[in-house]
């Protein structure tokens, strides 16, 4: 009988810490959302509803669970980081993107990025140049449900050529130009935003091309991103 009734405890404490556990991701989420986010100016209600439901803690690594909804970039191995929080909701506010859209993501990182975009459009394709990022990030992605996200390893300088033209890109590391695949595979009328400058001080900028293919360039916003990594050859 006290065999039975120990076993009972431990299964009810369990299931306590696991539903605290929960709760309070949900609460930080949430507090994140109206302090960090709209506080500050993040008024695209789609964003913060997409930023609202994607748990950030699912793209950290374990140990860094607990601080997943500071405001603050944390590093996810091979040198790589997931952005603040602001600055994802910042980037796809100002892509302004659209239910129909097809968005090109450069630089998947752990995928968080990529699962706020695609609450919102109806296909992501992203890539990422460290291999095991992006298997990681694939497996992530499925196991959460995403079912609109495509993921590959690749030079994301590049672009993916066979899937443009997109509506939109967002490049997610920084680096002394915009590229010119991504600009050629942008479709008129579409924005692009990426970190534009050295390693130590970058601007956001936005990329808009018309719909006679001219574009325009608009800087919005000091950042530092890592840098936009290219594949060697052997």
């Amino acid at each position: 009988m006290m065999t039975m009734m120990r076993t009972i405890l431990i299964i009810l404490v369990s299931l306590s810490v696991s539903d605290v556990s929960y709760a309070s991701f949900e609460e930080a989420r949430q507090e994140m959302v109206t302090k960090q986010l709209a506080a500050r100016g993040i008024a695209d209600t789609r964003v913060l509803s997409a930023m609202a439901k994607v748990p950030r803690h699912e793209f950290v690594p374990e140990e860094l669970q607990d601080e997943a909804y500071i405001d603050s970039p944390l590093p996810i191995g091979y040198r790589q980081t997931i952005s603040q929080p602001y600055i994802v909701a910042f980037m796809t506010q100002a892509l302004a993107p659209k239910a129909d859209d097809k968005i090109l993501e450069v630089g998947t990182g752990s995928g968080y990025q990529a699962a706020v975009l695609a609450e919102l459009v109806a296909e992501v394709y992203t890539i990422e140049i460290v291999h095991e990022l992006a298997v990681s990030a694939k497996d992530r992605l499925k196991r959460l449900a995403y079912k609109n996200i495509q993921v590959r390893s690749g030079d994301g300088y590049l672009g993916w050529q066979e899937a443009a033209p997109f509506d939109a890109i967002m490049v997610t590391a920084g680096a002394d130009h915009i590229p010119q695949p991504l600009i050629d595979q942008l479709q008129s009328g579409g924005k692009l935003i990426m970190p534009v400058g050295t390693r130590l001080f970058q601007d956001l900028q936005i990329l808009r091309k018309d719909d006679s293919g001219k574009v325009k360039v608009e800087k919005v916003l000091p950042v530092r991103f890592v840098p936009l990594t290219r594949k060697t050859a052997n």
